[in-house]
């Protein structure tokens, strides 16, 4: 996610007209603030499937694809857990949006009204739209209020703390996560101020363990480093910086996952219907090439857990 600062940069020349852009009254202006409190780790006779969907910008729409093939697979995910871009498609997922629904909602999208624009020296886009577009989506429930456990990665900005939000406004977490350091004003919860979940936690996977997933379907839509990039300046320089400072963060991470899902998207294209639709079915293509692993997987969680049952105690 963290990518995407750089490749905004050149809005910051035009406060002209991103001033002149007009967005929508918000509809839900007073809601409850996220909070995160422990919950107990998920116990089941069957393995518990969490879905773990990465930060990457507009590259998220491939985490649509993802879901709409897990569903014609018939695999059900216990638990839904998202950083930035993740954390919109899995709110909404979590919500009761399959993979058909996310996309048609995907494609009448305006992404332009979700840019509050409003320059200071905190960010230049407040997040308040994105945040009502998830509420209204959700007609304004509650995490705990969703029809799957849901839970949004965010950073603590003083304290430097991952932050897992599963309780109270779902849009406000979602910003939270998804509020990019620069960009995004960061967001006030409960006297604290809160940026992009991506600092800490890319991709949710420790988190998902934690939560008593036993296994865990990893999506990293991330761009990764170019072998040999052609550094011609300082924002060449500080993007593969950024792409390499991430990869690390996700080289341990990502141990945790049984099956990790990398979709083939290459550079970030220009955002327009056809891009929406070819980066859902790059996700889509991904996730069915990787059904033999993910059955494997379900199967030896399975037989191990019977054979833990069937064990005298």
């Amino acid at each position: 996610m963290l990518g995407v600062v750089l490749s905004r940069v050149k809005l910051l020349v035009l406060p002209g007209l991103l001033a002149a852009c007009a967005t929508q009254p918000l509809q839900y202006r007073e809601v409850v603030p996220p909070q995160a409190v422990y919950a107990a780790p998920i116990q089941s006779d069957q393995p518990v499937v969490a879905l773990a969907l990465g930060s990457g910008g507009d590259r998220g729409f491939a985490h649509i694809g993802v879901i709409k093939a897990l569903e014609a697979n018939h695999i059900k995910v216990d638990m839904v857990l998202g950083t930035s871009a993740g954390s919109v498609v899995g709110a909404l997922y979590a919500g009761g949006y399959d993979g058909d629904a996310l996309e048609k909602l995907a494609l009448e999208m305006d992404r332009g009204k979700l840019k509050d624009y409003a320059f200071s020296r905190r960010g230049y886009v407040r997040g308040e739209q994105l945040q009502d577009f998830v509420n209204r989506a959700l007609k304004n429930r509650s995490i705990e209020q969703l029809d799957k456990p849901f839970v949004a990665v965010a950073t603590q900005l003083g304290s430097g703390r991952r932050v897992a939000f599963n309780r109270g406004n779902t849009g406000m977490a979602v910003r939270a996560s998804s509020s990019i350091p620069g960009v995004f004003y960061p967001v006030l919860i409960s006297g604290e101020e809160y940026v992009d979940g991506d600092l800490k936690e890319p991709v949710p996977v420790t988190l998902a363990r934690e939560m008593g997933a036993d296994f865990i379907i990893a999506v990293d839509i991330s761009q990764q480093p170019k072998d040999h990039p052609e550094l011609g300046d300082i924002i060449d320089i500080l993007k593969q910086s950024l792409r390499i400072m991430r990869q690390s963060i996700l080289s341990q991470d990502l141990k945790s996952a049984q099956v990790v899902i990398r979709p083939e998207i290459g550079v970030t294209p220009e955002i327009d219907a056809a891009s929406k639709l070819r980066l859902i079915k790059i996700g889509e293509d991904a996730t069915t090439a990787a059904m033999p692993m993910i059955r494997e997987w379900l199967q030896k969680i399975a037989t191990e857990k019977s054979l833990e049952r069937a064990a005298p105690q």
